[in-house]
């Protein structure tokens, strides 16, 4: 398994390698990844080895594919799951020649701006070229990357979803020890668990949360993470004279997300197109990960986003972009317990029948078997 993307830094990406790893059988991975802060002692909790490379990012430069066929050679590897596609999936045939038969490339959502720029566009056709098969969250990601592919290439483009354990996120997971150190106590919350950058969507956040304060004088929102654009929301926090109903954490270790979701009543993250549409939320497994603990979601209408929401159903799908939509998606859910309530219910119901890790890793296993479509030249 190739990756930038891996614990112990947060994210996405990082939660989905992580857990498709940790379910493959046992003595059957090994991982080749960036170095980072942390990663020595993290690595040493995990049941299968991990190989960091010197460098901070992994570029398919051709020593960094000598270090990376090098891992494959030395643990007998004869399979390969590059875990962001671009552009980590063009050292296909550098292991190749290391002795990997099979290789697997998973696209995400900075895929979709690699399909719509000439010059990346090229080489996501090179990495669709050198690789047997190549995954995509959900339907809006397939059109947008198959688009730049040849005809005779998009048949190599299956899906591969990622997933959530709902025995970790669920209802009474620890929120309320979260909400008596943070000292929310009985207050309604709308909680955040991401990345701060911009189109997140928590500047969004921040504006609306004067008019779901008209009508819910006491709501806090909770905003779990980190990033570069967490002193722009501060500003807007300050701006608005809101520093008693926003509560920013900072980064929380992976193990305590789960009470962090389960602290809050309502879920949103108002995910948002940026850059004309070149960049986009590729699904959000964080919209996933608060159905599993029992709470309405509100999402933005960004790229593949509304896919993990069902609109009316589990949650409300709006205008990101638009603080007025989000606030009185907000504030309906907060003025209506029984009806945030049941689309709670439901969205918990959704995340087991149809998001459980088991049954992507299972994909994933099967996808990487001996025995499937030739590779490519």
């Amino acid at each position: 398994m190739v990756t930038n993307d891996f614990p112990p830094r947060p994210g996405g990406i990082e939660s989905f390698v992580l857990a498709m790893t940790t379910l493959a059988p046992p003595g059957s991975v090994v991982v080749h990844a960036s170095r980072q802060d942390g990663d020595a002692a993290f690595d040493a909790t995990l049941p299968f080895p991990v190989v960091r490379d010197p460098t901070r990012v992994l570029l398919p430069t051709p020593a960094t594919a000598a270090r990376v066929a090098a891992t494959a050679r030395a643990h007998g590897c004869d399979r390969a799951w590059f875990g962001a596609a671009a552009p980590l999936g063009l050292m296909a045939p550098a292991l190749r020649r290391a002795g990997v038969a099979r290789t697997v490339a998973t696209t995400h959502g900075h895929e979709v701006w690699w399909a719509a720029v000439p010059g990346a566009r090229r080489l996501l056709r090179a990495v669709a070229e050198r690789n047997d098969v190549l995954t995509y969250l959900v339907e809006h990601t397939r059109r947008r990357i198959a688009a730049a592919l040849p005809e005779h290439l998009r048949p190599r483009m299956v899906p591969l979803v990622p997933g959530v354990d709902d025995a970790v996120f669920r209802p009474g997971c620890g929120g309320e020890q979260v909400r008596a150190r943070l000292g929310l106590g009985r207050r309604p919350v709308v909680v955040c668990v991401s990345r701060v950058v911009a189109r997140k969507g928590q500047d969004v956040l921040v504006r609306a949360l004067p008019r779901v304060l008209s009508r819910a004088p006491d709501a806090v929102l909770l905003l779990v993470g980190d990033g570069p654009h967490r002193p722009a929301v501060e500003r807007e926090v300050r701006r608005l004279g809101l520093e008693r109903h926003v509560v920013l954490t900072g980064r929380v270790p992976a193990q305590e997300l789960p009470a962090h979701y389960d602290a809050g009543d309502v879920f949103c993250m108002p995910s948002r197109d940026r850059l004309g549409g070149l960049e986009t939320e590729g699904l959000g497994i964080c919209y996933l990960e608060a159905a599993a603990t029992g709470l309405p979601v509100v999402a933005g209408r960004s790229g593949g986003a509304p896919e993990a929401v069902r609109d009316g159903e589990t949650g409300l799908v709006v205008d990101g972009t638009d603080p007025v939509a989000v606030a009185d998606g907000l504030a309906g859910l907060l003025a209506d317990p029984d009806r945030a309530r049941a689309m709670g219910e439901r969205g918990r119901a959704w995340v087991a029948q149809r998001w459980r890790w088991r049954h992507q890793a299972d994909r994933l296993q099967q996808l990487l078997a001996p025995g499937a479509p030739a590779q490519p030249a």
